[in-house]
């Protein structure tokens, strides 16, 4: 089989910011534009969620389906939140859900972290996460990760996320083994990005080549731009 005959999946990563765009508004329909724009099959969102009471989210879920052909998973804990610690995940139909873990992660910041098995046309396993303003406690949670995949059966495995680190080396170091860190573009600010606080990170069982998007001219539908990647199994 070559290359190009086996199966592949567009996938993204996109900190949403709550829908707040770099004017300040927030504009749902803005962001969901933004998320058909990818032509993603599976979308890790962060920030999907408000923060305050019962977290609902910040998008219009009545119209994720119709405005970006990508339906939500069920992921939420509650019947308002579309995510869980505001990781939520979208997907083609036809790419359903076969297990969900939801991991409190440690720090003094509330953060998680989902992990999900999905029937793909191949095994598939996603991660997705938004890790804390602190090193310390990146680390910490980092390997909190790498332990709730570690009891888990192995699978192919994709973590989508905004990972607040620009340093490889010192701040993700302790994820290149056993996984591969994609290298990819500076993600924040949206308007000027300088920083690659945004990661796709995989298992080496996998392929992943980032795909390049074009940004929205003006004012920014978040103060993040997104990833994208093409992923396939080896």
């Amino acid at each position: 089989m070559t290359p190009e005959s086996k199966p592949s999946l567009r996938v993204a990563s996109w900190n949403i910011h709550k829908a707040v765009g770099t004017d300040l508004r927030r504009d749902t329909e803005r962001v969901l534009a933004g998320i058909a724009a990818l032509r993603a099959d599976i979308v890790a969102l962060q920030e999907a969620d408000k923060r305050l009471g019962d977290r609902p989210s910040a998008l219009p879920r009545d119209q994720i389906a119709s405005l970006t052909g990508l339906e939500p998973l069920p992921v939420g804990r509650n019947a308002v939140s579309l995510g869980w610690h505001g990781n939520a995940l979208l997907a083609r139909p036809g790419i359903h859900l076969t297990g969900v873990e939801h991991l409190d992660l440690p720090g003094h910041e509330p953060r998680g972290a989902v992990i999900v098995d999905l029937d793909t046309p191949a095994p598939l396993r996603v991660v997705a996460v938004h890790l804390g303003l602190l090193r310390s406690a990146r680390r910490a949670q980092i390997d909190a990760i790498k332990a709730a995949l570690n009891r888990r059966p192995a699978r192919p495995t994709v973590i989508l996320g905004d990972f607040n680190e620009h340093s490889r080396r010192v701040g993700l170091g302790r994820l290149a083994t056993p996984f591969v860190i994609l290298p990819t573009a500076a993600t924040f600010p949206s308007r000027r990005p300088i920083l690659p606080l945004d990661r796709i990170v995989h298992s080496p069982d996998l392929d992943l080549v980032p795909l390049g998007h074009v940004p929205t001219k003006g004012h920014q539908p978040s103060d993040h731009q997104p990833l994208l990647a093409e992923l396939r199994w080896r």
